[in-house]
């Protein structure tokens, strides 16, 4: 009898207890907003939110240094000065499926400023780059590639000398905006690897490759500077190029990014036109830092004046190192 009464009672709650559950869930209330799913049981909230893709990643830099040394009665000798240097990086990658595109703008500047010469104020540094680069994915690590380069300058430059017999400094014209310009097409197999921290290394071979030289100032191109026809615009050139992107975290606060671009003539096979531009940054703080900067240039059709003696061809080097202010964004 007593276990009769005791599997009754087992039963009765047991019942209970499903009846229970399933009213709960016979409350629960199911609606449905722009794709997302509230389910509500009781006073718990269970929230479904589809997570968005991001095909796109985007941002720059931005860096300023700036020195001013002022003298006044200073038997030590020297002359009051002031040097500005200033840089802004953009880049706007785009990575969907089998597509990505890869775009960015380099624009530099700097001046040097003395109170005790002829033409006080005197550029340093003057830099447009700007590179935008679409693919198709062949497999993970091979793309078939397009891309665009473009260089030039935002300002005349100039050679200063000083004539024999004069007290005063002279200057001549060597370069202007779009004077030189260098636009540069290419299609080809771009080797492209990308790493959970952030790090890419980017090759790309074109054996179609379309390259114009620009000389916008009448001067220049009468006197067929930067390997023009005399009295031409623009000359164009078709051959083979082999280009480079590296932007690698060498240590924590360390980071060095580099572009080299290799370009030959069909008709000079093997006589390379080299661009190459490097940045080391070095980060102090959140807004403090330092910067390496190079950039190497050679052109065999790109004669250099030199101090002493006939324009020649050779090397042109420039090589900065900044410390001042730093902004990531």
């Amino acid at each position: 009898m007593q276990k009769r009464v005791f599997s009754l009672c087992l039963f009765f709650f047991v019942s209970v207890s499903l009846l229970k559950a399933q009213d709960r869930l016979m409350l629960a209330d199911t609606l449905l907003i722009s794709g997302d799913t509230i389910i509500m049981l009781g006073d718990s909230i269970i929230i479904k939110q589809q997570v968005k893709p991001v095909y796109w990643e985007n941002g720059g830099n931005f860096n300023l240094s700036l020195q001013q040394v002022s003298l006044s009665n200073w038997n030590a000798g020297g002359a009051s000065n002031f040097a500005l240097n200033t840089g802004l990086s953009l880049f706007a990658n785009y990575k969907k499926d089998e597509i990505i595109w890869d775009t960015k703008l380099n624009v530099s500047a700097g001046f040097n400023s003395q109170s005790d010469r002829r033409f006080r104020t005197r550029k340093t540094n003057d830099n447009f780059i700007f590179i935008s680069k679409y693919g198709r994915e062949l497999t993970d690590l091979w793309f078939l590639t397009t891309q665009l380069e473009a260089r030039t300058q935002l300002l005349s430059g100039y050679r200063y000398f000083r004539p024999s017999g004069s007290e005063f400094d002279s200057r001549s014209k060597l370069s202007d905006f779009l004077a030189p310009a260098y636009i540069q097409s290419s299609t080809g197999l771009n080797y492209r690897k990308e790493y959970d921290n952030k790090d890419r290394i980017s090759i790309i071979a074109s054996p179609f490759t379309g390259r114009f030289t620009v000389v916008l100032n009448d001067s220049l191109s009468n006197a067929g500077a930067f390997g023009v026809i005399p009295g031409e615009n623009i000359r164009a050139e078709a051959g083979v190029s082999f280009g480079s992107t590296t932007d690698i975290q060498m240590l924590e606060n360390i980071r060095w990014k580099a572009d080299l671009n290799l370009f030959t003539n069909f008709e000079r096979l093997g006589n390379f036109v080299v661009n190459f531009n490097s940045v080391i940054s070095m980060k102090v703080n959140k807004y403090i830092t330092t910067r390496i900067e190079t950039i190497l240039i050679y052109d065999e059709r790109v004669l250099i004046q030199q101090a002493e003696g006939p324009p020649r061809q050779a090397v042109q080097l420039q090589n900065m190192i900044n410390f001042g202010i730093g902004l990531d964004f």
